[in-house]
């Protein structure tokens, strides 16, 4: 091989080295993962959920409620029945929350739950709703790998559907709430000043409440509802007053 030759091929894998970064060129871009996809999570499935229910996030800006129906995404809408009913979300703070665009979240406080879940990821859905005003769609950094990250749509963002973002609920109660939560850190790392996933995945809510302590975060997460019906905290509520109608 030739001087030249070899020259070549040391730039041709130079750039195919670069051409792996899953950076995104300019903001605002897609809600993504900071993990470079891999094949699905197929030995540890998520179990089939109600084909409707709700969920109601306790956030530090107030309540948000999002209506879930499987008809639109049902793998998505079945790891998030599992994740809210597991209480990944609780603690969570919204760590990419850039105004008429979106508020990202999914990053377990603990980051040995992140380490659980980082490699769990799940097969795509087809899109079958579009990223408009309040709909809750799953963050993703390539084909086939939806973990845990999750976003409300603040605006018109169906361009969103062309790149696979599958929305599967929406958000029916609280969406003034959520457009409250803190937006002053921006775009994350490395396109901004925001958090960088990488560390969230690492060191959890202690990176989090040192470096960015302004963030807003999830309380607590719970499902209120299943096919129409309460369930939980929701339906113990509902009793006594079931009861007094009945006197």
């Amino acid at each position: 091989m030739t001087f030249r030759s070899l020259s070549l091929v040391c730039l041709l894998a130079l750039l195919v080295g670069c051409s792996s970064s899953t950076d995104e060129a300019a903001p605002p871009s897609p809600p993504d993962e900071v993990a470079a996809p891999t094949a699905p999570d197929r030995s540890n499935r998520d179990p089939q959920v109600p084909d409707t229910y709700q969920v109601r996030l306790d956030t530090t800006e107030g309540e948000v409620v999002i209506d879930v129906d499987r008809k639109l995404a049902p793998r998505g809408a079945d790891r998030f029945y599992r994740l809210v009913k597991e209480s990944f979300y609780d603690e969570a703070k919204f760590f990419r929350v850039l105004p008429g665009f979106m508020a990202q979240v999914g990053m377990a406080a603990d980051p040995k739950v992140n380490a659980k879940w980082q490699d769990a990821r799940i097969p795509d859905d087809p899109v079958r709703a579009s990223n408009t005003r309040g709909m809750v769609t799953f963050a993703t950094s390539g084909p086939d790998s939806r973990t845990a990250q999750f976003f409300i749509n603040f605006g018109d963002n169906s361009r969103l559907d062309g790149d696979g973002f599958s929305p599967f609920g929406e958000v029916t109660k609280g969406l003034e709430n959520a457009e409250k939560l803190y937006s002053g850190y921006g775009e994350g790392f490395p396109n901004g000043r925001g958090p960088n996933q990488g560390t969230i995945a690492a060191e959890g809510n202690a990176y989090l409440e040192r470096d960015f302590p302004e963030l807003d975060a999830i309380k607590t997460a719970r499902v209120i509802s299943e096919n129409g019906e309460p369930v939980g905290e929701a339906a113990e509520k509902k009793a006594p007053s079931e009861e007094a109608a009945e006197e």
